[in-house]
């Protein structure tokens, strides 16, 4: 670890040109180049976009697992572990056989001046993959989509979810110049499949697609939803294909909230167009691997009594749909919300979405050199209103905020993934001890 973060890593740094001078896919793909182009070797799905990549990536991965295929799954940021953003068949990479992808990659950076960490940990990716015969990979786009290190890839479908503000300050201020970034991921001849989209948005993915020969399959349009039941261990939804509702397909998740049923519908649009070029999979493992889908962080309940629920939301838009999950799952509960945030998020159009629901806050602060000071971050709640205390670390913010609540009140940790992974990894370590204890 400490050698790939010796290399430039673009997600702690917080002032650069997102470029084609800095960006530069000649970099990678020398690499690549050096190593056997190790990406050619096995099938692959690419998944761009704002909000949803990694529960959509998710569920893709677990229903190709059920189909049978050797998987692969990389994904980015990771939210405990280094080590879950590369996965075959669902099991983290070692960190011995990290180790050795490391030192096999060692030879060939000196000729590769300005390599990154991202650059360095995809390659480590796609060598892992092929070394272990996968036969589908699910690839998520780490920044962007368009200069991206995992833009070498050639995939059978690729997909874009839900596109909204983030990362301006880098991808651009308008919806459209950020939609441009993201649609750089569809290739020629390759069909992409479209979440909703707000309208500026679509007309530019849209735009570059039929400049490439690219058909597009879009959700609400070629493909539709509708939501079913709903507790707090999951929810069921119907997906079927424009034109044929006497074909609905009944699905189950276990992820919550009806942004998620979106995403799953989006999953399933992206397996059937994959299924029709090169990975056939069955509607029953279709059905077998969302049920199974599991994805932490994503408005994860830790507990009933009291509650207690982990959500990375952290933009505005992600913000609004947590309320809204909040609404549908804990109605008429305040919240008592703990929260920190990135240096570069828009924390104002967070605590305006949420703000309905809150009632106490407590301001915190993950150990990563992206994050916001707590300090900061207290003096924008109490423009709010709210009487914010700051408490560090996370996991001692979690503690007071179970302390704190009353009666049906809801604990909520949310605001940065950095954040939750925190909230998380102290939550997996008391039970930890909490079952050494009854032991």
């Amino acid at each position: 670890m400490d050698w790939l973060y010796s290399f430039i890593d673009y997600g702690v740094k917080r002032s650069y040109r997102y470029s084609a001078e800095v960006f530069d896919l000649s970099r990678v793909k020398a690499l690549l180049a050096s190593l056997g182009d190790p990406q050619d070797r096995f099938l692959s799905v690419h998944i761009a976009g704002t909000k949803g990549k990694g529960s959509t990536g998710a569920m893709l991965e677990s229903c190709l697992r059920a189909a049978g295929y050797t998987t692969g799954l990389y994904s980015s940021p990771h939210l405990i572990n280094f080590t879950e953003r590369i996965q075959v068949n669902g099991r983290q990479i070692p960190e011995s056989d990290l180790v050795g992808l490391v030192e096999r990659l060692k030879p060939h950076v000196d000729v590769l001046p300005e390599i990154s960490t991202y650059e360095l940990t995809t390659a480590s990716a796609f060598m892992y993959f092929a070394d272990n015969q996968v036969e589908a990979a699910v690839v998520e786009v780490g920044l962007g989509g368009r200069l991206d290190a995992t833009n070498v890839i050639h995939p059978r479908v690729s997909v874009i979810t839900s596109l909204s503000y983030d990362h301006t300050h880098l991808l651009g201020e308008s919806l459209s110049k950020i939609a441009a970034e993201k649609a750089g991921i569809i290739k020629s001849d390759t069909p992409v499949v479209l979440a909703p989209q707000q309208l500026e948005a679509e007309h530019v993915v849209r735009a570059i697609a039929a400049e490439r020969n690219a058909p597009v399959l879009q959700v609400n349009r070629d493909w539709h939803y509708a939501a079913g039941s709903r507790d707090l261990e999951a929810q069921t939804f119907q997906v079927w294909r424009e034109g044929q509702e006497d074909s609905k397909v009944d699905l189950s998740i276990p992820l919550l909230g009806h942004h998620q049923v979106q995403n799953g519908a989006l999953a399933f649009a992206a397996l059937q167009t994959a299924s029709e070029r090169g990975l056939p999979i069955d509607i029953r493992h279709i059905q077998e691997g969302m049920a199974s889908t599991d994805w932490p962080g994503r408005f994860q309940i830790l507990s009933q009594d009291p509650a207690i629920v982990l959500d990375s939301a952290h933009n505005r838009d992600s913000a609004l749909k947590l309320r809204i999950a909040l609404d549908d799952y804990f109605p008429g509960r305040m919240v008592t919300m703990v929260f920190g945030a990135s240096s570069d998020k828009d924390v104002r159009g967070m605590f305006l979405e949420l703000a309905p629901r809150v009632s106490r806050v407590i301001l915190t602060q993950a150990t990563h050199p992206r994050s916001e000071e707590a300090l900061v971050l207290a003096g924008m709640a109490r423009a709010f209103g709210f009487e914010a205390d700051v408490i560090l670390p996370v996991s001692a913010a979690m503690q007071r905020a179970t302390e704190l609540v009353e009666g049906d009140e809801v604990v909520l940790a949310t605001g940065s993934l950095f954040v939750v992974g925190s909230a998380l990894a102290a939550w997996d370590l008391q039970q930890q001890m909490f079952s050494v204890d009854e032991a």
